[in-house]
């Protein structure tokens, strides 16, 4: 045997060892995939997933139409509190002048 024949079959053997390790990892890999039941079981985590994330948005737009009531509700609430402190200015003025008025017609007499 030659160095020629040498090379030719370290060369033949370690491209047989090549091919029988990745035909060896393709086998395991095919078989070790994810089984039936495994997706059945991903379909249910992502129905789960999909029914939280829907519930999470329900949630935020109800916070959102909760947060516009209450703002609504606020600003209402602070227009009256004007509406009501101008009115008393007013009341609180006439009853001065009122008093000032009884003052004055006490003091005539």
């Amino acid at each position: 045997m030659n160095r020629t024949e040498l090379i030719l079959a370290t060369a033949f053997v370690l491209l047989a060892a090549f091919a029988l390790g990745w035909f060896t990892y393709w086998l395991l890999h095919r078989f070790t995939r994810v089984a039936g039941g495994d997706i059945a079981e991903m379909d249910l985590l992502a129905q789960a997933l999909h029914e939280a994330e829907e519930t999470r948005d329900q949630a935020i737009l109800y916070l959102e139409q909760r947060e516009a009531e209450l703002m609504e509700q606020a600003a209402q609430t602070e227009a009256e509190l004007r509406a009501t402190s101008d009115s008393l200015k007013d009341a609180r003025r006439e009853v001065d002048d009122l008093t000032n008025y009884i003052a004055r017609i006490k003091a005539k007499t």
